[in-house]
């Protein structure tokens, strides 16, 4: 009698959850978003308050640079990369930053990352600047 009743109570569940399975349930949008992306705002991608940074290669306008200028304080030399550390930041072969001498930026480029030394380029000139021991 258990039996009957478990197997007919089994064929009502599957019956009604096959039933409720043919009759998608409709879903109605009240408000559908949309994005626009105009010339003039930002990236949404970038980071809230996040502005890209000048450019550079304008600003660089000649004069020497002294070598007191940058501080090589360590250099790291392996197989497959070569990292300095130079003024506080780490840098590798062919790197390029931005360094504010006054009111004036010059744009550098990391040629060269030797055994003891550094060797910096701008336009033609190059720039070695020895590890500073302490």
């Amino acid at each position: 009698m258990k039996t009957i009743l478990l197997l007919i109570w089994i064929a009502i569940f599957t019956a009604t959850a096959v039933r409720g399975a043919d009759e998608p349930t409709k879903i109605d949008l009240k408000n559908k978003s949309s994005f626009k992306v105009d010339a003039s705002s930002r990236n949404p991608f970038w980071p809230i308050g996040w502005k890209p940074a000048a450019k550079l290669s304008g600003l660089d306008r000649g004069g020497e640079i002294p070598v007191t200028a940058f501080v090589v304080s360590s250099i790291t030399m392996d197989e497959k990369a070569r990292f300095a550390i130079i003024n506080g930041k780490t840098m590798q072969e062919g790197q390029q930053f931005g360094l504010l001498l006054g009111t004036q930026t010059y744009q550098i480029t990391v040629k060269r990352i030797e055994d003891g030394r550094v060797i910096l380029g701008r336009h033609d000139e190059e720039i070695i600047i020895p590890l500073r021991r302490k």
